[in-house]
Parts: structure tokens; C-alpha cells; sequence
């Protein structure tokens, strides 16, 4: 598990957050985070006020990576590309994660890399993370601003002979009672526009390959826009799906062969496959190594 406790002696009275720059060598910002996240235990309780006076026997809960060796496929000295298999998160979502793709991260890079853009957990492909401090921000900027374009591959049910485009805003939802899908198409969400293309139809499954290309970055993009087109991405287990069979998968109760059964396969069959943007007068595109038309498995 990569949150770890470990208890330490402090031999003299210190303010909280001075005893962690001077110890763990942290920014004055990462340290009064870490105590007003309640890191730091005195005498088994959280103590959140950083300019505590401390001394004696503390506890801290910290981030130590517990790596299943996963290399980056392209790097330079400020960011890391990952191709992210299916099922793995970028951060650890609870202290009780036991692996997430910050593992690798920081345990490659140190830690002060973090990942820098958002993509879902059973999504695979590329995940770009920075390797400091200093480059974290103007690369988060990169994906938040849109100047990084990327491309998507999907398996789709059906088939998909000519390219095609969606533009309808996608708005959160706030009622689940009736459905599962995290966000719907509203005139009142945020504009959202993705263009689509053909590449691969296999007549015996009855399924297509496609690229998807998202020019807004929304929550689920790619498949409620697909849903909303009458084209449902094989393994989806949201949109496209009924109310009990979403709801099943949420709670972790639905099995692999119903998941195969209902949806056509055993994970979410969307995969990031390039990235391309510049940094620091760099003109950078990279590509997934996984060959996502060869490799589907139900």
C-alpha cells in the first residue's frame, strides 16, 4: 500500500511545518498541506494546525510508491509519457489504494512528479506526468488551455463506414435515481465538440475501429457523444447500458462474463493513442506503443 505511518522523535520543540521543510526537505506550501490533510498524528489523532508546536513521539502518513515497474515509452528531463493499461488510476482516489500509476511515477522521478492531465481508470494509453515542481504547472496548463491535441482509438459496436462529428454541450449530472451516466447532453452544459473517423471494420464481430478526436475536454467526452450518435463503445458499462446493470458495475458486483455478456467485453475498449503539443520551442508527438486493432480481447 503506498500511504504508509511511521512514527518519528522530535528532540525539540518546532513549529509543524517547520519540522517538515528541515526534515523531508519540502516546500513551506507542500508542509501545511500535508498537516491540514491530517498527515500528522500526535498520540494517535490528526493535527492540522501547522504552526503547532511540536515534540516528542509524532506519526506521519505519507506517500511512499510501491511500484509494479512500469517505464515511460518517451521522456525528457521536465515530463515522462506512460502508455497507462486499462484499470489503473493516475492518483491514488483513497489512502487504501493500493496501486495507482503515482507509484511508478514517483518512483522514477521522485517525489515531486505528479500526472498532469486527466484520464479515466479503465481507459489505457498515453499519461503524460511532469518530473518537478517547476514544470508541473506549465504542462497542466498545456491540457487545460487546449493546446495539446490528441486522438482517442475505440472500438464501437456496429458498423462505421463514414467520418462524422458531434457539437452538443455535455452537462454533469446531479440526479441518479434514473440513470447512471455521470454526464448527459443538455444546452446547458459546456460546449463540446469531437470529430470522428473510420479505420477498421470486422465483419465477424460486427465491430469498428474508429479515432476519436476531442478539440474540448469534458468529463466522458468521447462516450456520451458516441452514446448520443447511436454508436456505443464495446465494454462500456454506463452509457448504453440499463439502470441495474450500471448500477452493478458501480458497486462492484457485476461479474466479467456479465460485463462480456452486456457489453462486449471485459474492460472499456477506448485507448489514448497520441499526444501532440509544444514545450519550450519543442514541437513533440508521441504515439502509443499498443497496437489497439490487433489487441482486442473480449
Amino acid at each position: 500500500m503506498p500511504f504508509v505511518k511511521k512514527t518519528f522523535k522530535v528532540k525539540e520543540p518546532i513549529k509543524a511545518f517547520l519540522y517538515l521543510i528541515r526534515e523531508f526537505k519540502l516546500s513551506q506550501g507542500e508542509a501545511q498541506r500535508l498537516v491540514a490533510r491530517g498527515r500528522m498524528l500526535i498520540n494517535g489523532e490528526s493535527m492540522r494546525d501547522s504552526s503547532k508546536m511540536i515534540f516528542g513521539d509524532i506519526e506521519l502518513v505519507y506517500f511512499e510508491p510501491n511500484a509494479r515497474g512500469v517505464k515511460p515509452i518517451f521522456q525528457t528531463s521536465d515530463f515522462m509519457i506512460f502508455d497507462k493499461p486499462s484499470g489503473v488510476l493516475v492518483h491514488p482516489n483513497t489512502m487504501a489504494t493500493e496501486y495507482s500509476m503515482l507509484d511508478d511515477i514517483r518512483a522514477i522521478a521522485g517525489d515531486r512528479a505528479n500526472g498532469v492531465h486527466r484520464i479515466d481508470m479503465e481507459t489505457s494509453g498515453l499519461l503524460m506526468a511532469s518530473k518537478n515542481k517547476k514544470a508541473e504547472s506549465p504542462l497542466k496548463k498545456l491540457f487545460e488551455d487546449r493546446v495539446i491535441k490528441k486522438s482517442y482509438l475505440a472500438w464501437v459496436e456496429g458498423k462505421i463506414t463514414e467520418s462524422f462529428f458531434v457539437d452538443k454541450s455535455i452537462k454533469i449530472r446531479t440526479d441518479y435515481t434514473t440513470s447512471k451516466d455521470k454526464v448527459e447532453i443538455n444546452p446547458q452544459g459546456k460546449q463540446a465538440y469531437t470529430e470522428f473517423e473510420p479505420i477498421e471494420y470486422n465483419q465477424n464481430l460486427n465491430i469498428s475501429l474508429i479515432e476519436c478526436f476531442p478539440h474540448t475536454g469534458r468529463t466522458h467526452q468521447i462516450r456520451v457523444h458516441l452514446f448520443y450518435n447511436g454508436t456505443k463503445i464495446l465494454g462500456d458499462p454506463i452509457y448504453g447500458t440499463d439502470f441495474d446493470i450500471a448500477d452493478q458495475y458501480l458497486e462492484g458486483r457485476l461479474s466479467k462474463e456479465d460485463r462480456i455478456k452486456y457489453t462486449g467485453a471485459s474492460r472499456l475498449m477506448l485507448h489514448a493513442k497520441s499526444l501532440r503539443f509544444r514545450y519550450n520551442n519543442n514541437i513533440y508527438y508521441i504515439e502509443s506503443k499498443v497496437d489497439f486493432l490487433q489487441n482486442f480481447v473480449p
